[in-house]
């Protein structure tokens, strides 16, 4: 099977190139080991302000394995990862953010259960990695409501539905028809997962290393507040029309 690793990126000019050669040194790992069959790797530069796009460019536009999207305005983060769906040519997607937050070395315990044949979507949860590194206690508690609230409306059993490391069969997250172009975009796959009849979800524990707001952190309180209106707009119930 062939996985796609799908990056969005907007103002990380400081962590991208490291981002991008970790993902690779361990897709290439999961190659090597006969565990994965091919990769490629998407990059989304969202219409970046600073030396992101021009980083980009210089250090991936010749390797093979590696495309590169520019938009040229800032749209968000959900459509920079629609954007590059479109690009996809993997069995399987995982989206990884372009800061150092998540791990790469997190791949193999999250690609296990697909090469298992165990689940079609996989979630990297940082609630069962104890304790919770979050920023704050107060986005601890947002976190566990947000996602208390979407398993009501989905029947899921999630502790983390905003993580951002969500591996998920490509042709099922291409049939959403998904709309969101910030971070609503985690809501929005977790409540059409949720009307896929029989979808397995795996969740796994992961490492999580969180940014402070002066380091480059981007959600805010108002995610937050979007984020639960998307979850009732998304609810199973309005669901049936999709």
């Amino acid at each position: 099977m062939k996985l796609s690793i799908l990056i969005p990126a907007f103002n990380e000019e400081k962590t991208i190139e490291q981002v991008v050669n970790h993902s690779f040194k361990e897709l290439s790992f999961l190659q090597e080991k006969k565990l994965l069959k091919d990769f490629e790797i998407i990059i989304v530069n969202d219409g970046s302000k600073d030396q992101t796009g021009k980083i980009v460019k210089k250090e991936f536009q010749d390797q093979e394995k590696i495309k590169i999207i520019e938009h040229m305005e800032n749209q968000g983060k959900g459509a920079a990862i629609i954007t590059a769906l479109e690009m996809a040519s993997g069995d399987y997607i995982l989206i990884q953010d372009a800061d150092l937050e998540y791990n790469p070395k997190d791949y193999e315990s999250l690609w296990m259960p697909i090469k298992n044949f165990e689940a079609e979507v996989v979630f990297g949860s940082r609630f069962r990695t104890k304790p919770a590194q979050l920023v704050s206690f107060y986005q601890i508690m947002g976190n566990k409501l947000l996602t208390k609230i979407s398993n009501i409306f989905t029947g899921f059993n999630l502790t983390d539905m905003e993580t951002g490391y969500k591996l998920i069969k490509t042709s099922l997250i291409k049939n959403m028809n998904l709309k969101s172009n910030d971070f609503r975009i985690e809501p929005e796959i977790t409540a059409k997962l949720s009307t896929i009849p029989g979808v397995r979800i795996k969740e796994i524990a992961i490492s999580y290393k969180p940014r402070t707001y002066g380091e480059g952190k981007k959600i805010r309180l108002k995610d937050g507040i979007l984020a639960l209106i998307y979850i009732l707009k998304y609810s199973k119930s309005q669901l049936n029309k999709y």
